[in-house]
C-alpha cells in the first residue's frame, strides 16, 4: 500500500498538508482547508483509509493540525472522522489528536462539535506555536 501525501503548493493555499504513512500508520493533515472541491480531496483520505484498514488492519496515530476549514471541509473531516471511530469501536488501534491554538476558542468550540458528533476519543491539545489567525507565533 502506497502513502498519502498531499504537498502544500504555493498556489494552492486553500488545501491543506496531507501525510498519510502506510507502514506506520501516522497521519497528518495540518494547515487550512477551504478547497472548491472539498469532497474530491477528501475522498482521497477517506479511500486511502478504508483500504488501510482493509489491508494493513495496523494502527492509525492521527494529529488533525487544521487552523482554519470551511463548512464543506468540516462535513467531510467529520465524514473521516466518525470512519476513525467506527475503525476504534470494531477493535482497531486509533489515536486521534487535534493541536490548536489555545486562544482560538472558535476552532476549539468546532473541534468539540465534531469530536462530540462523530464519537472519536480525539485529544484535544493547546499548542501556542501553532498560527492564530494568521499570524504567526513571533509576530
Amino acid at each position: 500500500m502506497d502513502d498519502l501525501i498531499i504537498p502544500l503548493v504555493e498556489d494552492e493555499y486553500d488545501k491543506p498538508y496531507v501525510n498519510f504513512q502506510a507502514k506506520t500508520g501516522k497521519c497528518e493533515i495540518s494547515g487550512e482547508s477551504f478547497p472548491e472541491k472539498a469532497a474530491e480531496l477528501y475522498d482521497r483520505m477517506t479511500n486511502w483509509i478504508e483500504k488501510y484498514i482493509l489491508e494493513v488492519k495496523g494502527p492509525l496515530d492521527f494529529d488533525f493540525k487544521l487552523t482554519y476549514f470551511n463548512t464543506s471541509s468540516s462535513k467531510r473531516i467529520l465524514h473521516l472522522m466518525m470512519r476513525l471511530s467506527e475503525y476504534a469501536e470494531a477493535g482497531g488501534e486509533v489515536k486521534a489528536r487535534w493541536l490548536f491554538h489555545p486562544e482560538d476558542i472558535d476552532l476549539e468550540e468546532d473541534i468539540e462539535d465534531l469530536k462530540l458528533i462523530s464519537k472519536l476519543d480525539l485529544d484535544m491539545v493547546a499548542d501556542e506555536n501553532l498560527t492564530y489567525k494568521g499570524m504567526s507565533p513571533d509576530q
